[in-house]
């Protein structure tokens, strides 16, 4: 996904439909992300002589840790993204667009597509699935998981003789 800005100018009359899938497996060295799908790549671009604007849609699915269990989870992405490119420096305004200088004379779309895929990870991620094999432990030596149902007619031990004290006043 690059374009020299000859290419573009060319393209400037007819526009740019862009629809690709690319591979973005090199994104998995970002601890939070176990694999990546490739990702399908639709949109087009606005060309004029001082800028191109990109307007994409990114579709695909990354297998994420779950924030409690670490168990594997897929979780499908839709992004969409209007990334503005200017040829020359030059004042530019724009409040949903994102700004990026060319450097040199090429274009390449994969570094924003990497950064967007990046930013679109959860902070937390549960697993909805009942297979606990795979999922953390739940006991250990001299620990365990409570849940709140064992806890909620539980009485404290520290209590128990008031308890009886109770017992006894309603007789």
């Amino acid at each position: 996904m690059k374009w020299t800005l000859f290419q573009l100018n060319q393209l400037q009359h007819k526009g740019l439909e862009i629809d690709e899938t690319v591979d973005v497996n090199d994104i998995t060295t970002n601890s939070e992300i176990r694999s990546i799908d490739p990702v399908h790549v639709t949109g087009k671009a606005d060309l004029s002589s001082k800028s191109a604007t990109f307007h994409l849609t990114l579709e695909g699915s990354m297998v994420l840790p779950c924030s409690r269990t670490l168990v594997d989870v897929n979780y499908p992405f839709t992004i969409k993204t209007t990334e503005t490119f200017l040829f020359q420096p030059a004042e530019y305004e724009s409040d949903e667009e994102e700004l990026h200088m060319v450097q040199g004379d090429v274009i390449e779309l994969l570094p924003i597509i990497h950064e967007a895929i990046l930013a679109e990870i959860p902070l937390q991620i549960f697993s909805d699935s009942p297979n606990m094999e795979e999922a953390a432990p739940q006991s250990g030596k001299d620990w365990g998981v409570v849940s709140e149902k064992d806890q909620e007619n539980k009485v404290d031990p520290r209590l128990a003789g008031l308890a009886k004290f109770f017992e006894k006043d309603q007789e």
